[in-house]
């Protein structure tokens, strides 16, 4: 029996949890799978109510006693410095080694998409390395607070963080038929760890003869994925690269509210959010995008190796879009709750 822990998180999060929850349910009871859904009281409120982020234990729990969480979003005004998000999420990321950012860009509905003339097989999937670069927390300050000041921040770049991120995107590729796969780098000024990048997607791309391989600065990358999306398939980069990216080839396949992703590490555990924040303006007004949240859930159900539910989840997507079952930012008159009710009823069907 696969069991999934459920962390509604702050803002709209709860709302779209409950969607991805039921389309979750009405898929395992479609196909007949064993799954079991466990709500976590993981948010702003338990910390401004107890004074606790997430404890040791729980990472523990969390990581030891389900095979994946889904988390709806993280971030509350009335927590300025968020530390429980920074607990949470990056703390979990750590924690469990989610070495892999995935992140499906995929052009759903062309309408949908701000530029012009958009190729309707645009379909991206970036592999962001979710544990070093920028993120990793190196550096520090110096006379802080005067006109001396002094900040360092330090990029780290292993051999083995590299390698693993690289072939996990080479494999990906392998494994779904996709054709090509891009480094993205900065490695005409970054030369240090631009060096190591490109030695290593040499090295693990000569592996892998079938499929063609490129490298482009990040620069260059953002303007091309503007003017020619369709041309990228896999592409893979470091986690301050990929932060970006990522949200722009979300941008360009139909915004934030159509974008999940995955923290991974194969064959042990995974954390599924939706790429959008917790938007506490809109929080309880049922106006609230889950679709992102529903993407989240059959990445979910392919993780849990359920492939035949996670495809029928991912086709509540377009489906909800053709039909105009939406909510108002994507031309719909639908509230979160209709669009989960409309989509569970779609699988039971």
């Amino acid at each position: 029996m696969a069991r999934v822990a459920l962390i509604g998180g702050d803002g709209i999060g709860p709302e779209v949890v409950h969607v991805a929850a039921s389309v979750l349910e009405a898929a395992a009871e479609r196909h007949g799978v064993a799954l079991t859904l466990h709500h976590w009281d993981l948010c702003a409120d338990r910390y401004l109510r107890e004074g606790i982020t997430i404890t040791d234990e729980e990472r523990n729990r969390l990581v030891d006693e389900y095979d994946a969480a889904l988390l709806g979003a993280l971030g509350d005004p009335r927590v300025p410095d968020n530390v429980h998000a920074r607990d949470i999420l990056l703390g979990l990321r750590f924690f469990a080694d989610l070495y892999i950012n995935f992140r499906p860009c995929r052009l759903v509905a062309p309408a949908l998409s701000p530029l012009k003339d958009p190729d309707p097989a645009t379909d991206i999937v970036f592999f962001r390395e979710n544990t070093e670069g920028l993120y990793a927390g190196l550096g520090g300050s110096f006379k802080t607070g005067t006109p001396h000041e002094i900040a360092v921040e330090e990029s780290l770049n292993t051999y083995k963080g590299v390698e693993r991120i690289v072939r996990a995107a080479f494999e990906h590729a392998d494994r779904t038929s996709r054709s090509r796969v891009t480094l993205v780098d900065k490695a005409n000024v970054l030369s240090y760890e631009g060096g190591l990048w490109r030695r290593v997607f040499a090295e693990v791309g000569a592996g892998f003869p079938r499929i063609a391989r490129d490298a482009m600065y990040v620069d260059a990358m953002a303007m091309d994925l503007v003017r020619r999306p369709q041309r990228y398939e896999v592409v893979v980069t470091s986690n301050l690269f990929g932060d970006i990216l990522s949200d722009l080839g979300a941008q360009v396949t139909g915004g934030l509210g159509l974008a999940p992703s995955g923290n991974l590490n194969p064959g042990s555990w995974a954390l599924f959010e939706p790429v959008h924040g917790s938007a506490p303006d809109i929080a309880g007004k049922g106006i609230a995008n889950p679709l992102a949240a529903v993407g989240c859930a059959a990445l979910v159900l392919r993780w849990l190796g359920m492939d035949a539910a996670a495809a029928d989840v991912d086709a509540c997507v377009p489906a909800s879009i053709r039909e105009g079952v939406t909510t108002a930012d994507l031309g719909g008159a639908a509230t979160t709750g209709e669009v989960g009710e409309w989509m569970a009823g779609r699988l039971r069907d």
